[in-house]
């Protein structure tokens, strides 16, 4: 494969308009960058840039810290050193990105990987300020943003299946449970931090969810700060003064009968709650979501 080739099939794997793509680059982008001067660290001792890209990039516990390199609160979620930390946030990223995105569409998975970043970092320095103030602490890596979205995709659709080496079809409630009750249960052997930003990740994606149900959309904001085409619609809704859509539907138009049946049981259970959904609703909401 020549260098033209390898820069066509990234352009064209942008343009698809998965914004997962767009944050999975990004990621590796960071991680080979900083790796690079990881490297010429390692051959040249005196050179400090290594230590200080980090530095800027990671999230400081200390608040004085904190407050002279602010933008570690976002930064961090896009930085990692060691490569299985990057290849398995990366690939549950695809994973439940892609899932996450398919039942809720494109546009909250940014503001949703951001807000469950900066969910798990406020977590972070909150706990070490609290129980162990003054300890210098850094933080690095996607493992909060990704949780988030992991445990959304559990709230929205708990009994979805999924296939896992060595343990078969799994639902997602249990994953997500599983996930979390070993994260409790290595605090004391474990990466205190990381396992405290996940923890508050996973707490912001069930809320959002839940919150997202009742009719707000904590990502509304993002969403219109990062879409021009929302701000549009948005804009042209107000002129017309059409009332506010279910925070629920798909984003994507109907096409045919089941995609309209879809969009009717998602704003049932906006309105009324999944229980609300009959024995016949629940299974075919069921095996769409299999079939998506």
């Amino acid at each position: 494969m020549n260098g033209t080739s390898f820069q066509s099939d990234i352009r064209y794997w942008l343009r698809q308009g998965n914004t997962v793509n767009h944050l999975l680059l990004w990621n590796i982008v960071v991680f080979l960058g900083i790796n690079i001067l990881y490297i010429v660290n390692t051959f040249y001792p005196t050179n400090t840039l290594f230590s200080w890209t980090y530095d800027q990039l990671a999230l400081h516990s200390q608040l004085n810290t904190f407050i002279r390199k602010p933008w570690g609160l976002i930064t961090y979620m896009f930085t990692h050193v060691e490569i299985f930390h990057i290849f398995f946030n990366m690939l549950n990223l695809y994973w439940f990105g892609n899932l996450f995105r398919g039942f809720l569409g494109n546009k909250r998975v940014l503001p949703l990987y951001l807000m469950g970043g900066i969910s798990g970092g406020l977590l972070y320095m909150l706990c070490y300020n609290l129980f162990l103030p003054g300890f210098p602490s850094g933080m690095i890596g996607a493992s909060a943003s990704v949780m988030c979205i992991l445990v959304a995709c559990a709230t929205l659709m708990p009994n979805y299946e999924i296939g896992l080496l060595f343990l078969g079809n799994i639902r997602l409630k249990w994953l997500a449970l599983g996930l979390i009750a070993l994260g409790i249960i290595s605090i004391p052997r474990g990466n205190l931090g990381g396992i405290i930003s996940h923890m508050g990740g996973a707490l912001f994606g069930f809320f959002y969810i839940r919150i997202l149900q009742n009719g707000t959309d904590l990502c509304k904001p993002l969403i219109w700060l990062f879409d021009p085409e929302t701000r549009k619609e948005g804009q042209q809704q107000q002129a017309r003064s059409k009332p506010k859509k279910s925070p629920l539907k798909v984003v994507k138009k109907p096409e045919d009968n089941n995609q309209l049946r879809l969009d009717q049981l998602l704003d049932k259970i906006n309105e009324k709650g999944y229980q609300s959904l009959s024995a016949e609703e629940k299974a075919w909401l069921d095996k769409v979501s299999k079939e998506n």
